[in-house]
Order: structure tokens, then C-alpha cells, then sequence
């Protein structure tokens, strides 16, 4: 009988920047108190699906999304640079306006989710993808037959996604974007037969009622 593994991508709860409509990439913003809300209906949420590994990138506000469901499991989270949101170089920290005004060639090719452009400063999806997938293929073959949660941000999870459903093999790519809002789950089924089920896009279910 095929051996299954589930994977949950979570994206972390609203940050400042979020809230400020600030372009995150590296930077070490904060949950904000909205996001701390999100966070802990999610760690309930989850806490309930017999979770048993967590791993997180390592940037801040991601990390904080993890930690309350790391302290209701009693499981340690795993933190990794591989699960970083993209790096936008020298738009970090910028408002949207302010990157559409100050750099509108980066931020052009950024919104036509153009794969290789490399961000000035920063890093391409191609790159995202190159220090994603490693990982997340490590993580799952670690933890074949259980329940993984994974925190981490909307860029990454986009394309980790594509990733699990084969959907970045092909040599030119078409532009194609999986959003997720903060604390959105999308879950996955991975049989070592090689059959994949998408059993969740940005569920956000858990956050009902929580302004």
C-alpha cells in the first residue's frame, strides 16, 4: 500500500510591512497584532491534524507565525533560509507606490511574474525555485508518512506549489501565480507511487470572525 505524506505550506500571518503595504522580501519585519491573531487561530486549527514535523523559514515574521503551534504540539520548529520569500533587492522595504515610482522596470517585470528576471539586489523565481525545492524534497523524504507544516510566504509557497504538482518541468514557463492571503493553508496529499492530490488552496477557513 502506497505510503502517504501530507504537506501543509502556510503562509505567515499579516506583518507590519503587510499591513503597510510594504514590499517584505528579507527583511526582519514583525507580526503585526493582526497577524499574532491569525497565527494562534491557525496554530489551533492545525494542532487538531496531528501535525509531526515543523519546519519555517527563518525570517521573522514567518518564525512567529510558527511558534504557537509549535508550543500546543510540543514539536520544536525547524528553521530554514531555503523557505525565504524572494529577495526584491532595492525594492525592500518600499511601499508598492514607492517601487512603481523609484524603480518601475523592476517592478514591471516583478507583476508580469516574469520567472528569470533577476531583481536588482535581489533574486529571480528561477532562484526561489533552486534553493526551494532541494529543501522541500529533503523535508518530505525525512518525513515520509506524516503530517508537515510548513511556514513560510506567498512568493514561496507559489511556486513550492507549482513545484509539488510538476508544474515548473516545462523549459519555458508560462506566467503563473498561486496567491495566498496570510495564514492561508494549502495542502497536499504525496503517495510514493507518485500520485499527488491538491487537497487545499489558501484555505482561510480558520480565520473567520478575527478582525
Amino acid at each position: 500500500m502506497p505510503i502517504a505524506t501530507q504537506v501543509l505550506l502556510v503562509r505567515h500571518g499579516q506583518s507590519e510591512g503587510n499591513a503597510e503595504r510594504r514590499f517584505g522580501g528579507h527583511s526582519a519585519t514583525p507580526l503585526s497584532a493582526l497577524g499574532q491573531r491569525q497565527a494562534e487561530a491557525t496554530a489551533i486549527a492545525i494542532s487538531s491534524e496531528s501535525v509531526t514535523a515543523i519546519y519555517s523559514s527563518d525570517l521573522l515574521r514567518a518564525k512567529q507565525t510558527a511558534e504557537p503551534l509549535s508550543g500546543l504540539t510540543n514539536i520544536s520548529t525547524n528553521l530554514s533560509s531555503a523557505f525565504r520569500e524572494r529577495s526584491v533587492g532595492i525594492m525592500e522595504g518600499l511601499t508598492f507606490q514607492e517601487a512603481a515610482e523609484q524603480h518601475p522596470e523592476q517592478y514591471g517585470a516583478l507583476l508580469r511574474r516574469d520567472f528569470d528576471h533577476v531583481l536588482t539586489g535581489g533574486e529571480s523565481y528561477r532562484q526561489l525555485l533552486d534553493r526551494g525545492w532541494m529543501k522541500l524534497d529533503a523535508v518530505i523524504s525525512e518525513n515520509a508518512g506524516g503530517r508537515i507544516a510548513i511556514f513560510s510566504h506567498t512568493g514561496t509557497i507559489c511556486i513550492l506549489a507549482l513545484h509539488l504538482m510538476g508544474a515548473l518541468d516545462a523549459p519555458e514557463l508560462k506566467p503563473v501565480w498561486i496567491s495566498s492571503s496570510n495564514c492561508g493553508i494549502s495542502r497536499f496529499e504525496l503517495r510514493d507511487d507518485g500520485f499527488i492530490r491538491v487537497i487545499a488552496i489558501n484555505d482561510t477557513r480558520h480565520l473567520a470572525g478575527i478582525d
